[in-house]
């Protein structure tokens, strides 16, 4: 019986090490000693999700979530605001620009019209891209899902971190939910494909 334990335990151990050492060696590798939820340990009270029509519900969370952005140093815009942005000339010259903090698969899928990918969970894979960008740009609009999502949330923090200044940033709370609900156009694969259609 003793054999039989000591035998799993040299399994467990074997396996953990050639764990690490593959995600050590793969280049979609999580990097472990880093913070991939930047201020995620700040408390905060949740609130409900409002059902449709309940004005003072979906009043009270877009008020916590601007409050708790607030908090943090970044600011929260809504569909409108996320719209004239769009529309602003600016965003022509890369002088206004959209970040989508989604992953890759969802990216591909359909994005705000040139915006740049930030995966924060891979910031190394697209650092090298937006740091430029934002440096650049009198303004950043930074989206994820929208709702609940804290995706455009963490990846605004971390481009923060990185240096960006947070004056510049705004996290847009509908996020491409909303922006393909108001039937506003998208695009596909890359950025720039001209790969445009509308939800």
């Amino acid at each position: 019986m003793k054999s039989v334990l000591l035998e799993a335990l040299l399994v467990a151990v074997c396996g953990a090490v050639l764990a690490f050492a593959a995600n050590a060696i793969s280049p979609r590798g999580l990097r472990l000693g880093r913070d991939y939820f930047p201020g995620a340990m700040q408390p905060r009270t949740t609130q409900p999700i409002a059902s449709p029509g309940d004005t003072n519900s979906a009043s009270a969370q877009w008020t916590a979530l601007a409050n708790r952005l607030k908090e943090k140093g970044l600011r929260l815009i809504d569909g409108a605001e996320a719209a004239k942005l769009f529309a602003d000339p600016r965003r022509g010259q890369d002088l206004v620009i959209f970040i989508d903090a989604r992953n890759e698969e969802h990216y591909q899928q359909g994005h705000i019209p040139g915006a740049f990918q930030f995966d924060h969970y891979h910031a190394e894979n697209y650092l090298g891209a937006v740091l430029p960008a934002c440096q650049a740009a009198q303004q950043i609009v930074v989206y994820c899902t929208g709702g609940d999502c804290e995706d455009s949330e963490f990846a605004a923090l971390m481009l923060g971190e990185a240096g960006v200044p947070k004056d510049k940033l705004a996290v847009y709370g509908g996020g491409i939910t909303e922006w393909m609900k108001e039937g506003k156009m998208i695009e596909k694969g890359a950025r720039n494909s001209g790969q445009l259609s509308k939800p």
